[in-house]
């Protein structure tokens, strides 16, 4: 098993970016983590795109912080499903988050003051611009795959319709061609929690020293619950009490924590509220909402995926109740129906939507299967030249 090859990077560009809300970023940055080696024809690179609150630091222990292991650490590396000894990965953090690249934490050159409420409303699909461009900067002409799960797996099929010439494989996993109504109305009480915070400040709570940390508590909290299955949630805390080693298992009729859900949402609330920022989460939540290919096409999702080219991965989870399997069914049809190339496995897992992040065997098994097809086609490629 070789090393991986971690390499960060912040890339500059200076070329304005137009953004679909006819707002532009003059400039921007990207923080960007590449793993692996790119081949001599550039085309063994592999972009993952990532969800909400993950970032470039896709595998292995960070360079600031060797407990700071990438959060999809478990699908890619020497020897995973994701091998780098095979293939170059490329992990991007996207605009407007608040791990490196530019967003409402950065310097708006205009006001010389952190940008706040004042940063664009940035799309899926902006997103996918600015990765084309950090492409075209690493030499890359066609990815041998654009993957990602949950708000990753919308930004490949993205590639797979603004880029088709530049993406050979997409691989979707946990995701949906759009959010249901539900699904847009939990991301509501998630943001009005923020917006409602006093620390909030209309966005421009950096120049008080503050941070809405009530707000972003009650966010995770929310976003957290849809992560979970019920099945996983019964198994892990049932209706066990939170109690000390020997304490009373008599209610404490209070309304401090009395379950041990309870404990667990406070504690991933909390911790979510030290590192991540209160704006980026508004930001993305509504690139969530927004994302729609089929909206242009008067809701039909088969004109949408007409003109993509590349062979897809379709993957989903029996009990992810948030981006359900029939959201990826649905994919795979609009695929078919243009009769393009589809490999779709559903996988009986008990972790709703989390279930893309965890160790299964069965997916990693499919995953890895997967990849190995792409390599043996790409050193095809190459043996034929």
């Amino acid at each position: 098993m070789s090393e991986l090859n971690l390499l960060r990077q912040t890339i500059h560009f200076e070329d304005p970016l137009p953004l679909q809300s006819g707002a532009s970023l003059s400039h921007y940055d990207l923080v960007v983590e590449t793993y692996g080696k790119l081949n001599a024809q550039a085309n063994n690179a592999v972009l993952i795109c990532h969800a909400l609150n993950a970032s470039h630091h896709v595998a292995g222990p960070s360079p600031d912080d060797p407990k700071d292991i990438g959060w999809w650490d478990n699908m890619v590396g020497p020897g995973k499903p994701v091998d780098t000894n095979l293939f170059f990965v490329i992990g991007v953090n996207n605009l407007g988050s608040c791990f490196g690249s530019t967003g409402p934490m950065s310097i708006n050159p205009e006001s010389k003051e952190p940008y706040g409420a004042h940063f664009p409303v940035v799309t899926v699909e902006d997103w996918v611009e600015a990765q084309a461009r950090l492409a075209d900067r690493l030499g890359i002409r066609c990815f041998a795959a654009v993957m990602g799960g949950s708000l990753g797996g919308m930004q490949a099929m993205a590639w797979a319709t603004q880029y088709p010439e530049r993406v050979a494989h997409c691989v979707v996993i946990a995701s949906t061609p759009k959010l249901s109504a539900q699904n847009i109305a939990f991301n509501e009480v998630a943001r009005n929690a923020i917006l409602s915070d006093p620390d909030f400040h209309g966005g421009n709570y950096y120049k008080y020293g503050v941070v809405p940390k009530s707000g972003l508590r009650l966010a995770r909290m929310v976003g957290h619950i849809t992560y979970l299955s019920g099945d996983d949630m019964a198994e892990k805390f049932g209706r066990d009490l939170q109690r000390a080693v020997g304490a009373s298992d008599e209610y404490k009729f209070s309304f401090d924590v009395e379950f041990a859900v309870e404990s667990y949402l406070r504690h991933q609330g909390d911790k979510f509220s030290t590192y991540f920022d209160a704006n980026t989460y508004l930001l993305i939540t509504r690139a969530l909402d927004y994302f729609d290919p089929a909206r242009r096409f008067d809701g039909d999702l088969s004109r949408a995926l007409a003109k993509a080219q590349a062979q897809f991965l379709v993957i989903s989870f029996s009990t992810d109740w948030r981006f359900a399997p029939e959201r990826s069914r649905e994919i795979v049809k609009a695929l078919l129906d243009n009769k393009h190339q589809v490999t779709y496995a559903e996988i009986d897992a008990p972790h709703g939507h989390d279930a893309f992040l965890l160790d299964d065997l069965r997916y990693h098994g499919i995953a890895r299967a997967y990849f190995e097809k792409i390599y043996e086609q790409i050193e095809t490629k190459i043996g034929s030249t």
